[in-house]
């Protein structure tokens, strides 16, 4: 159960590192107008703005891994960083796309739920 925790921690980063990379890097590219449902126009105009969003998830992203890097000591860590990317999630799936709601921050309350679980 720890190990699905953990793998679960993982994988709730690896998706902030991919959102980092679309909105730091791919956000005028079509990639991120494609993610984002965005026209050029529109991507152009928002650019500095994603990138700091981006910059926001990678911050999310290294503070789950560090708590997966303390390993047992790590727990408090997790929750810390999950609970923070479950309201970023609830935000945007509130305020900007619905899917927000199922992509951050369900799985990291699933997450969130095995962490403290195990913990």
């Amino acid at each position: 159960m720890k190990i699905l925790a953990n793998a679960m921690v993982g994988l709730v980063a690896l998706l902030h590192v991919y959102i980092l990379v679309l909105e730091m890097f791919l956000w005028d590219k079509p990639a991120g107008q494609r993610a984002f449902r965005m026209t050029a126009e529109q991507a152009s105009a928002t650019k500095v703005l994603a990138a700091n969003q981006g910059l926001y998830n990678g911050f999310l992203a290294a503070g789950l891994l560090w708590g997966l890097a303390l390993g047992a000591g790590g727990t408090p860590v997790k929750l810390f960083f999950l609970g923070c990317v479950f309201v970023a999630g609830v935000y945007g799936g509130v305020t900007a796309y619905r899917k927000i709601l199922y992509i951050q921050a369900l799985p990291a309350a699933l997450a969130f739920a095995l962490v403290w679980l195990t913990g």
